[in-house]
C-alpha cells in the first residue's frame, strides 16, 4: 500500500521559468507499512513529477499496475498512472481505433480532498473514489494522508532546499535532485523512525529497539551508518558521468 503526494519547492523569485529553473514539484511514493520511500519524481508540474516517481515505482518491483493509492486531491496524478501503467484497449474492427490508455480492472485509487474555506482553514474531508470500490479501498488505506504529510515535513527539516522561503534554495536542478536523493537514503537506512520502534521484554537496560523504514521493509537487518551509506551507493567514474 502507498501513499502518493506532491510538494512544492520554489527556487529564487529572480530565477526565470525554464527547464531548469524556477518552481519545480516533487512526487514521493511512501509505503505505509514500512514508511519507506520506495519512489520520487521532479517536476515542473505535478503530473510530470508524478510520471517520474510511477516510473521510478515501476522498475522497483511493481511493473504491470500501481499497487492500491491514496493522495490528496492535486489533479494530475491519475494523467500520469495512465501514462505509466494504462494500456491501450485492442482494436475490435468498427470504428476508429482506440488510442487512449485505460485503468485495469482491479486497480485502487482514493483521493482526500480537503475542503476549506475563504481563509483556508480546513473545514472537512471529502473522500474521492478514482478507481475501486470506497468501502474495499478504506479498509486498505484508511482515510487519511498523514503519513505522507509528515514525511514532507521531515523532508524540510531535514533538506532546507525544500522550505518554500530558505537561504539554501538549489541553483542547478542537478544539485536539487541529488540532494532529494541523498536525503531520501538518510531516511530509508539511517534515521530510526519513533513509530516504528519495537519494545524489548525482559531487559532492563534497553526498552525500545530502534528501527528504520529499510528494517521494516526488510532490505537491511541493522540501522546504517553514514560512512555505509557512502561506501553502499555507487558514485559515477570518469568514463561515465
Amino acid at each position: 500500500m502507498v501513499f502518493g503526494h506532491s510538494l512544492q519547492t520554489r527556487a529564487k523569485k529572480s530565477y526565470p521559468e525554464t527547464d531548469e529553473s524556477g518552481t519545480f514539484w516533487i512526487s514521493t511514493l511512501l509505503d505505509t507499512d514500512s514508511g519507506l520511500r520506495v519512489a520520487r519524481g521532479i517536476g515542473k508540474n505535478e503530473t510530470e513529477a508524478s510520471k517520474k516517481a510511477f516510473q521510478m515505482l515501476q522498475q522497483r518491483g511493481h511493473p504491470e499496475a500501481p499497487p492500491p493509492l491514496i493522495t490528496d486531491g492535486w489533479g494530475g496524478i491519475d494523467d500520469a498512472i495512465l501514462d505509466v501503467y494504462g494500456v491501450v484497449p485492442e482494436y475490435s474492427g468498427g470504428g476508429r481505433p482506440p488510442s487512449i490508455p485505460k485503468s485495469g480492472k482491479d486497480w485502487l485509487y482514493l483521493q482526500m480532498v480537503k475542503q476549506r474555506n475563504p481563509q483556508g482553514r480546513l473545514q472537512g474531508i471529502k473522500l474521492k473514489v478514482i478507481w475501486g470500490s470506497k468501502s474495499e479501498l478504506i479498509k486498505l488505506l484508511g482515510k487519511s494522508t498523514a503519513y505522507i504529510e509528515r514525511s514532507n515535513l521531515t523532508a524540510r527539516i531535514f533538506n532546507a532546499r525544500l522550505n518554500r522561503k530558505s537561504l539554501a534554495f538549489s541553483k542547478e536542478l542537478r544539485a536539487h535532485e541529488h540532494a532529494v536523493i541523498w536525503e531520501d537514503a538518510y531516511y530509508n537506512w539511517i534515521r530510526p523512525h519513533k513509530s516504528l520502534r519495537l519494545e524489548i521484554q525482559n531487559d532492563p537496560k534497553r526498552r525500545w529497539q530502534p528501527r528504520t523504514p529499510g528494517m521494516v521493509a526488510g532490505l537491511t537487518d541493522h540501522i546504517w551508518t553514514i560512512k555505509e551509506l557512502f561506501f553502499a551507493i555507487p558514485f559515477p567514474n570518469a568514463n561515465n558521468t
